[in-house]
């Protein structure tokens, strides 16, 4: 039914009403895609805190045990159990991994402590290894030492014979020791082609490891103070002695 005002129809206000509700209806969302259970993060990061150990072979006898426990309480539905067992082994696979590192920066340490000649930026480098060392900050010891300690092995040099060359001579030279009395040194590194201390060959490479240890120093300068007598073509007894008695020649 409609009302006439003024001559005018009048809609039902129900009517538009029900058009502006109808325009409103909200469509319906999609559900968020569920991510990885705490559970499963929990074992995955054991999992790969146990790899880790591994990979260095220092890894805790029962550690592994802990993972599978965990796993067994997942399957039963036992998250709680299965969490804490998870976070068990993934602490002590990362503290083994810790220690690891820590005892084998110890090692590399006293290496590098030993060795002579080093540079103002080794020194600085030993002396933060130390430090981190003293705080039990293993991996980073261990990432400071580890290059410091292969930088210092590998520095050996290769000299060529040339005639009237000694091992003293060589020794003596300021791009070797600099200091004739270490010539022991060079013998002992090459005595695989070195008969004689005392006769050398024009023509031989030897081989001149630039970063003896303080302990390898002291022992070459007093077996050169005190060597004795000598002659050409001889093997000394006392050479013998400094090489541990075990001289093969050939």
């Amino acid at each position: 039914m409609k009302r006439i005002l003024n001559g005018k129809a009048l809609v039902p206000v129900v009517l538009a009403l029900g058009l502006v509700a109808g325009c409103a209806t909200t469509p319906k969302e999609e559900p968020a895609a569920k991510g990885p259970s705490e559970v499963s993060q929990a074992i995955d990061s054991a999992k790969s805190a146990i790899a880790s150990a591994k990979s260095v072979n220092w890894i805790w006898r029962d550690t592994e045990k802990f993972l599978k426990q965990a796993e067994a309480a997942a399957a039963k539905g036992d998250d709680a159990t299965a969490i804490k067992l998870a976070n068990k082994a993934r602490s002590q696979a990362e503290l083994a991994v810790d220690q690891y590192y820590l005892e084998t920066a110890k090692v590399l340490y006293a290496e590098a402590g030993n060795a002579s000649g080093l540079t103002a930026e080794q020194k600085s480098t030993l002396n933060a290894a130390g430090i981190a060392i003293g705080n039990a900050e293993g991996r980073k010891a261990y990432d400071l030492l580890n290059p410091l300690v292969t930088e210092l092995r590998a520095a050996s040099i290769k000299v060529e014979v040339v005639r009237g060359d000694s091992l003293w001579s060589i020794s003596g030279k300021s791009d070797v020791y600099n200091n004739p009395y270490q010539w022991p040194l060079i013998y002992k590194a090459n005595r695989d082609q070195i008969k004689d201390a005392d006769l050398i060959y024009p023509g031989q490479t030897l081989t001149v490891d630039r970063n003896p240890t303080a302990a390898e120093v002291d022992a070459a300068v007093d077996h050169a103070r005190n060597r004795g007598a000598w002659s050409i073509g001889v093997v000394e007894e006392s050479d013998r002695n400094y090489l541990g008695g075990s001289l093969e020649l050939k």
